[in-house]
């Protein structure tokens, strides 16, 4: 019974010894976008030269890893290394990422290339990036051309109207969303804003922050004004009537550019037909050589040469 568990002891610890022994090492906090980040490739066991390990990224779009070295070819350098830079001092190997973007996550992995064992690499590492773009305030309910439109900075409404805005973001988390109001004390915790038959003290400068729920350093803001107009204001004098103008205009310009290259390109198709093929009978005179109009020649024959 002892020679088995001998014979298991010895088997364990040899596959231990077999399997690779290297790990990246990297942030363990989050990282925002635009930080420095440097990864390291180690050793535990302290058994392989770090000159023969090489850094290595995984491509999500390619379904491939790829080797990070900074004597590749160019257009190899420009496709795969063209935000890191790889570093070897002192028998470290070192991967810098300068400005650090979401795309760069990774996930990066370090490889053995003398290693015998059938996994010579180590456990993929991502690095866990957070980063949030700018806020966009728009009006809910509306065609996406509207919308596009009607990214608002400053909304002009009629006294009366039911006005609902929607704030949104891209980010690396779902973000909680609050509107407030300056000058007021309440905070709504919600990334839309309904105000219903608007009167003219619901005016003002209307603010929605959006902020990351596990880093809270991490948030945006964007600030709108709302301005209520009288009830008898013209429709063309609201934010609204504007982007109708807009598209209008846009359009109108369009179908003048439309109907101009049609009546063109019909006249030119017109005047082809009209014109024919050229009639060249004129050219066809006969040349004498005794004429005045023929060449010097010696010759007195009169017949026509055509």
């Amino acid at each position: 019974m002892r020679g088995y568990i001998l014979i298991t002891i010895v088997a364990v610890t040899f596959l231990q010894r077999s399997t690779a022994s290297l790990e990246v090492n990297g942030p363990s906090e989050p990282i925002l976008e635009g930080q420095d980040v440097t990864l390291e490739c180690l050793d535990t066991e302290s058994e392989l030269n770090m000159s023969t390990v090489h850094f290595e990224r995984y491509s999500k779009y390619m379904n491939k890893w790829f080797r990070l070295e900074s004597d590749q070819a160019y257009f190899y350098r420009r496709c795969f290394l063209y935000d890191v830079d790889v570093r070897r001092e002192e028998g470290r190997l070192l991967l810098f990422i300068a400005s650090i973007q979401s795309w760069s996550e990774g996930p990066y992995r370090c490889v053995s290339e003398n290693s015998s064992a059938a996994d010579n690499s180590s456990q993929p590492f991502t690095i866990p990036i957070h980063y949030m773009r700018e806020v966009a305030v728009h009006r809910a309910g509306l065609g996406y051309l509207t919308r596009y439109f009607n990214s608002v900075q400053d909304l002009k409404v009629r006294l009366g109207d039911n006005v609902e805005l929607e704030c949104s973001t891209s980010a690396s988390e779902a973000p909680e969303y609050f509107w407030a109001k300056e000058g007021e004390d309440w905070l709504l915790p919600s990334n839309k804003l309904k105000l219903e038959n608007v009167r003219e003290q619901d005016g003002g400068r209307f603010t929605c922050s959006a902020q990351s729920p596990t880093v809270h350093s991490l948030m945006k803001k964007r600030t709108i004004s709302i301005t209520v107009l009288p009830e008898d204001a013209a429709w063309y004098e609201t934010t609204t009537g504007r982007i109708i103008l807009m598209v209008s205009g846009a359009g109108f310009v369009l179908l003048v550019i439309v109907i101009s290259m049609t009546a063109y390109l019909c006249r030119r198709a017109k005047q082809r037909k009209s014109n024919g093929p050229i009639d060249d009978r004129s050219q066809k005179k006969p040349i004498y050589r005794a004429s005045v109009e023929s060449l010097p020649s010696t010759a007195s024959d009169k017949q026509p040469l055509v």
